[in-house]
């Protein structure tokens, strides 16, 4: 019985990549015949306008979607789409990592109860509690790479650990990476939608970096996953 179950479970898991996959290339494709590229062309020219300002703009925002507990893949993609991979993952993941830490110090010292009282229950989250008093750092690095925990929430939740300031940062920023450049990645393709007319061999190369890139967060993620939970069943 639990064989056939882990075997449903990885199917499921499978074939919910393949949706996502499905879903953004017809977002992708829907958004260069409505001509959102158009919009986004604008709103790349004011924010390059700004300079530095935009940039920090951006971040700003970002850093309130995580105190707010705001999922920050829509901000994710639109970073790609502005800002282009290189540019759009860097500071995706300076204002992820400020947004976390910033909730990781609230949850720390100024809203400590309310978030004890509201994951008191929650079994999960129990067990991530002790497994960071022994792991420490890898289970926080485990947690970001797996997407099995929701991440703004954790952000509080690890304020309530003992883990280091400085390893939290670290971890955080080490582990929020490979899914960061996926997400810019896929959204930085309706930036390049809307620039000059590409060639189909151009849009292949574009569809197998997505691909691998695609591939190789599953396999991160799936690792992950199968280390956090041996690590929390060990503890």
């Amino acid at each position: 019985m639990n064989g056939a179950s882990a075997t449903g479970s990885k199917s499921s898991s499978k074939w919910k990549w393949v949706l996502w996959i499905v879903v953004i290339l017809l977002l992708i494709g829907l958004g260069k015949y409505l001509h959102v590229q158009t919009f986004l062309q604008k709103l790349l020219d004011w924010i390059n306008g700004l300079g530095a300002w935009g940039w920090a703009a951006f971040v700003l925002i970002y850093i309130l979607a995580c105190v707010l507990l705001i999922p920050g893949s829509i901000l994710t993609l639109g970073a790609g789409a502005i800002f282009g991979v290189v540019k759009g993952s860097i500071l995706v993941s300076i204002g992820a990592t400020l947004g976390a830490t910033v909730a990781f110090l609230i949850g720390r010292y100024l809203a400590r109860n309310a978030i004890a009282r509201k994951i008191e229950h929650n079994e999960k989250f129990s067990a991530i509690d002790k497994a960071v008093a022994a792991q420490g750092w890898k289970i926080v690095l485990l947690t970001r790479l797996s997407p099995i925990f929701p991440f703004t929430l954790l952000n509080y939740v690890f304020g309530l650990t003992r883990i280091s300031l400085r390893d939290y940062v670290l971890a955080s920023w080490i582990g929020m990476m490979p899914g960061t450049v996926m997400y810019v990645y896929i959204g930085s393709l309706a930036r390049l939608a809307g620039e000059r007319t590409r060639t189909p061999a151009e849009w292949a190369l574009y569809g197998i970096g997505l691909i691998a890139t695609v591939v190789v967060t599953i396999f991160v993620t799936r690792i992950a996953r199968n280390a956090l939970n041996e690590q929390i069943a060990n503890n």
